[in-house]
């Protein structure tokens, strides 16, 4: 207990209180991510910037300066370079979150994300931004890999998904402060031509800075706390979360006491914890970490390939080929953007009650149509304005530009929340800052694959590049129905039975799950929602099981008598 200082706000704050302080800490990192992820759409078109790196000139047309893109493949590798850093990041900090704890990692994270941003801000050349830019995503990595996973292991079960969805509405904001400033100084009369681009990037150092001051102000995971022996402390601050009168102390001691025995079971039955051993289940046993690791490196990679990636980059770019003229392009992505914010909210009241796999199936079935139809509708325009058919192609392109529109409302919906949340939900305590984190490298991989190839693929298919994110729309829905388990309602601890089934299918891992929360009751006291867990005569907590059962076990059939299957479903559906 002496290790958490008299400043911590965990002594201020308790219950939800203190969710939202550590919420509001983490949802300042998602805000810096989602300026850091906007901001490079404006710098790609300032004038002086790609004359200095060296893709790009500007002309005059009309009275009026355009920028204009000679070399496609290096204006996308420097952009992608930024994932590749994300990338190296993520499994830094996925392996220092899980060795020294969720505060110090965040803190490490932070001042490492401001050193990248000034060396970007003072760059010179293309080398140097490279450079830069690799290593300011290797901080956005650190960030990325932990800070999820702390959101996830303070709050409770039933309301998870929300507070993680409020946290991706900050994470939006931050783009849109990205694309309206940028915006704003692009349309100054004589600016400074390297103040457009160098301003906007320097602007991240101030919530990166103000990041790495509060955050030693906020208490620990208790689950990592659990996890390394701190068992005082954990119980103390799991108190406070959950409140520490009458029933709410039953329910954190039947928390605390889950996360003890799932530890024990933890360690029990996995021996090999590596990030190679991870990736192809090496020694998990019946924890199958190797199944979880693919699952959540694929959400990753499709969350991009969906389209988002293209849209919050080059929507000016699809605009046009819509199209509009350069400053409407411009004007009407900043507004795309807003609504992009506003429609996250729907994510914050219908995650925890819809689930995580009906909000990626209503997901990928509006976004799929609406990038079709923005593909039919940009090409209709494109040849309607080359036969001079003026009104028809105005016509055509404005509804190409509400499509793009809707879709980025239904991916703020569903898709932008989803594949963040899964990978902090679904590890075991031992490695979820190493599995959260290789969630996060399928992310690096899936948006620096797809930002390198994007100015190649809309300057050589234009309109048709929207026909692939539909198409891959249409793959995620068989994928997430058969591959992909539900966790919503669910503690972090029933997650190691609901992935013990050596079946890959959804199916077979929820009948698996039924059998095993009824042989192991001590596994799911929290989550017990139909019993109490207080005395109703005393008032004090029903804890029975304080010591780790010998038979524990995700094995079913290590407990399983005669017709234990029937009585186990029988008992789960009583």
């Amino acid at each position: 207990m002496d290790r958490i200082g008299k400043w911590n706000v965990v002594h201020k704050f308790e219950k939800r209180g203190l969710l939202i302080a550590i919420n509001c800490v983490a949802a300042l990192s998602i805000f810096f991510f989602g300026y850091d992820q906007g901001m490079m759409g404006g710098v790609n078109e300032a004038g002086n910037y790609m004359e200095l790196m060296g893709f790009g000139h500007t002309e005059i047309k009309d009275g009026k300066p355009h920028s204009v893109t000679d070399n496609s493949l290096l204006k996308g590798g420097i952009v992608s370079i930024y994932y590749v850093g994300t990338l190296i990041g993520c499994l830094f900090g996925g392996w220092v979150g899980d060795k020294i704890g969720r505060i110090k990692c965040i803190a490490i994270g932070a001042i490492w994300a401001v050193f990248g941003a000034v060396l970007q801000t003072t760059a010179q050349n293309v080398v140097w931004m490279i450079c830069a830019r690799l290593l300011n995503g290797v901080g956005t990595g650190i960030l990325n890999a932990i800070v999820p996973v702390w959101a996830t292991e303070t709050a409770e079960h039933t309301s998870r998904g929300q507070f993680i969805a409020i946290e991706f509405t900050l994470n939006i904001f931050g783009v849109v402060v990205a694309y309206w400033l940028e915006f704003g100084l692009a349309n100054i009369p004589n600016g400074n031509p390297a103040f457009r681009w160098r301003f906007p990037i320097g602007f991240q150092i101030i919530p990166l800075l103000f990041l790495f001051a509060i955050v030693w102000f906020f208490p620990e995971s208790p689950r990592w706390l659990t996890k390394v022996g701190r068992e005082e402390e954990a119980r103390y601050i799991l108190g406070r979360l959950r409140g520490e009168n009458g029933a709410d102390m039953g329910k954190a001691e039947a928390e605390f006491q889950d996360i003890r025995n799932i530890a024990a079971l933890e360690r029990k039955t996995a021996h090999r914890n590596s990030y190679f051993s991870m990736l192809f289940g090496l020694g998990s046993g019946k924890l199958h970490t190797g199944r979880r690791v693919q699952l959540v490196i694929w959400l990753q990679i499709m969350q991009e390939w969906i389209g988002i990636a293209g849209v919050t980059v080059y929507a000016i770019t699809i605009f046009r080929q819509a199209g509009f003229s350069d400053y409407k392009a411009s004007w009407f992505s900043g507004v795309n953007f807003i609504i992009y914010m506003f429609s996250t909210l729907v994510c914050v009241f219908t995650l925890d009650k819809i689930g995580r796999r009906w909000t990626l199936y209503w997901g990928s079935v509006g976004q799929g149509i609406a990038m079709a139809l923005a593909g039919i509708l940009s090409r209709i325009s494109q040849n309607a304005a080359a036969a001079g058919d003026v009104k028809k192609a105005s016509d055509a392109g404005t509804a190409c530009a509400v499509m793009v529109v809707l879709f980025t409302a239904v991916f703020g919906a569903t898709w932008l929340t989803v594949p963040w949340l899964y990978p902090a939900e679904i590890f075991p305590l031992e490695v979820r800052a190493k599995g959260n984190a290789w969630g996060v490298a399928g992310w690096s991989i899936g948006n620096g694959w797809l930002t390198l190839l994007c100015p190649v693929m809309f300057a050589k298919l234009g309109e048709k590049t929207l026909y692939i994110f539909a198409a891959c729309n249409a793959i995620t829905i068989p994928m997430v129905w058969a591959l992909y388990p539900e966790s919503n309602q669910r503690t972090l601890e029933e997650m190691n039975l609901l992935f013990a089934s050596d079946s890959i299918w959804n199916w077979e891992a929820e009948r698996n799950f039924a059998i095993l929360k009824a042989q192991n009751p001590e596994l799911t006291q929290a989550a017990a929602r139909g019993n109490s867990v207080v005395d109703p005569e005393t008032g004090l907590p029903q804890i029975h099981h304080r010591n780790v059962p010998r038979n524990m076990s995700l094995d079913v059939h290590a407990m399983r008598d005669d017709s234990s299957d029937e009585k186990a479903v029988h008992h789960m559906k009583g």
